[in-house]
């Protein structure tokens, strides 16, 4: 399986929080949107809110780490998926990283 593409054009983006359908819980927000292309996307944003740079950085390898070793488990193609991480995010585990992105991708109904 191909590994996702990543986000990034602030209209890509937007396009996603506009039209896409989002869910959330305490550590993430997860956006998806139907994008017609043989491979899904990923992109993830995380603010100042959640910490300085080097929290900001963690936070963003957990979240695509995380989307790295379950994307073989989505079992449809063509998704943009942005994930948003929550100021809660600041210091959380790989695991509480982990388990929330794969319990709203199955809310999404694209994890098997």
């Amino acid at each position: 399986m191909k590994y996702a593409q990543s986000l990034k054009k602030n209209y890509e983006f937007r396009t996603v929080y506009r039209k896409g359908k989002s869910l959330a819980n305490k550590y993430l927000v997860v956006y998806r949107y139907k994008n017609n292309l043989p491979e899904n996307r990923l992109g993830i944003s995380v603010s100042k809110k959640v910490g300085n740079s080097v929290v900001r950085s963690r936070v963003t390898r957990l979240i695509r780490e995380s989307y790295r070793l379950n994307e073989e488990f989505i079992d449809k193609e063509g998704w943009d998926f942005v994930v948003i991480a929550r100021s809660a995010a600041n210091g959380a585990s790989y695991q509480d990283i982990s388990n929330a992105l794969i319990n709203l991708l199955k809310q999404h109904k694209v994890y098997v």
